[in-house]
């Protein structure tokens, strides 16, 4: 299949990438290199399939349009600004990137999508739902990356799709605006779109400076012995995803007709605090020290992911238990202090 991944040269994208290519399928990455960097496709270029990195500004009709004057089949848009901090103190931005550039890539992949199957983009006489079952549509699945982010407070329970939003971020309230756009789109067009959230990613090539994940900001201060800083209490807990299990859940779920419409989470269903983490990340030389927290009003106490839907739907599992995951992330970084 022809796939494009936008945030392609990010973390989790080029993680997307890697597996796509291993798939056979022939990818093009597009990113502006605000956040990812090129240095993550550098082990991808010249693997059969891989037909590079498009850099570019994914709300501008001047980078989409050349892109998508080809078909695709499958565009997986992880492209967005995904730092809550930088959300708070600059909200602009954040909303351009995550629901405007939303709107541009689901535009694109409409107007594709009526082409391909012979509909004006003018389609106020359509009828969907009579039309659309008796045809055999043509076009690209689309697959939006969210974020557990925009979930409400929880108690004991594990999260499943159906549990409540609170924004407590304009990050998370861009993230639930473009979600909700997404679904509009399987709704109004009957667009093959699909939700995917996984839980808190980590991993190879995430950052572990201040706009990195937790688990690679640890284990970078644990390597260059600095101690690791908890902000807040440290009892808030996190629902840790291996990346490489996050990548087989975007785009199985890219692929599948059964998730077609919906939100679908990804986790372990084991959630640890950031205390815990801590000391699971911390060399025994090594000292952990708490700080003051950030924007402690946009914390979200307790994420645990119920992935039940995942299961259901897409057969998928995590596989990758957090000590495992911990310790290749580490292994990882100790040999590429360019990530640092």
């Amino acid at each position: 299949m022809r796939c494009l991944v936008t945030g392609g040269a990010g973390f989790i994208g080029r993680w997307v990438v890697a597996r796509l290519l291993a798939d056979g399928h022939e990818v093009t990455a597009l990113d502006d290199l605000s956040n990812g960097r090129r240095q993550n496709l550098s082990e991808l270029e010249g693997k059969a399939g891989f037909k590079g990195l498009v850099e570019g500004d994914l709300t501008r009709a001047d980078v989409l349009d050349p892109l998508f004057a080809r078909p695709w089949d499958l565009v997986l848009h992880l492209g967005a600004s995904i730092h809550v901090q930088k959300s708070i103190d600059d909200p602009e931005p954040t909303f351009r990137n995550d629901a405007i550039g939303t709107f541009r890539v689901l535009e694109a992949c409409r107007r594709q999508y009526f082409a391909q199957n012979g509909l004006s983009v003018d389609s106020r006489h359509f009828d969907f739902d009579r039309e659309v079952p008796k045809l055999k549509l043509r076009g690209p699945r689309v697959a939006v990356m969210s974020t557990c982010m925009v979930y409400d407070l929880a108690g004991g329970q594990a999260i499943r799709e159906t549990h409540p939003y609170r924004p407590a971020s304009p990050y998370a309230a861009a993230k639930i605006g473009a979600d909700m756009l997404a679904l509009s789109y399987f709704h109004a067009y009957r667009m093959p779109v699909t939700v995917v959230r996984p839980f808190n990613t980590y991993g190879p090539f995430q950052k572990s400076n201040g706009e990195g994940g937790v688990v690679s900001i640890f284990l970078k201060r644990d390597l260059g012995n600095e101690p690791l800083l908890v902000k807040g209490s440290g009892e808030q807990t996190r629902d840790l995803l291996y990346v490489e299990d996050c990548a087989d859940f975007v785009v199985r779920a890219a692929q599948s007709d059964k998730s077609e419409g919906r939100v679908v989470n990804a986790g372990t269903g084991r959630d640890v605090s950031v205390n815990q983490l801590a000391a699971l990340c911390c060399s025994p030389q090594n000292r952990v020290e708490r700080v003051a927290h950030d924007h402690p009003q946009a914390e979200i106490m307790k994420l645990c992911c119920d992935a039940s839907l995942a299961r259901e739907l897409l057969g998928w599992a995590a596989k990758t238990p957090l000590e495992e995951g911990i310790s290749k992330t580490r292994t990882w970084l100790a040999n590429n202090r360019w990530a640092w």
